[in-house]
C-alpha cells in the first residue's frame, strides 16, 4: 500500500476563493473556460464546483509573462467626445 505522504496533494479552491485571487466576473471566467483560456472547473460533488489552485496560479503567472512581453492586447481608450454627459469638444 503506497504511503499518502508520497503522493502530491492537489489543493482546490471554490468560487469565493477564486474571486479573491482572480478579479474577473463569473461570466468572464466561464467564457474564458469555454474558449480554453482559463483552467477548467470540475465537480467534487453534485453541488461543489472547484478549480485546481496550482492551475490557477500557473495561469496567473503565464498572464504576467505575456503582459510584460506585450502579448496581451489592451482595450482601446474610450472616445470622450462621445460621452452623453460632459462631452469633451
Amino acid at each position: 500500500m503506497p504511503h499518502l505522504a508520497s503522493r502530491s496533494v492537489r489543493r482546490t479552491i471554490r468560487r469565493t476563493q477564486l474571486r479573491q485571487i482572480v478579479p474577473l466576473a463569473d461570466t468572464t471566467i466561464y467564457e474564458m473556460e469555454q474558449r480554453g483560456e482559463f483552467p477548467q472547473r470540475f465537480y467534487l460533488t453534485r453541488r461543489c464546483v472547484v478549480w485546481d489552485l496550482a492551475e490557477v496560479e500557473a495561469w496567473i503567472e503565464e498572464r504576467r509573462r505575456a503582459s510584460h512581453a506585450g502579448k496581451i492586447e489592451t482595450a482601446p481608450a474610450p472616445d470622450v467626445r462621445l460621452r452623453k454627459t460632459r462631452p469633451v469638444k
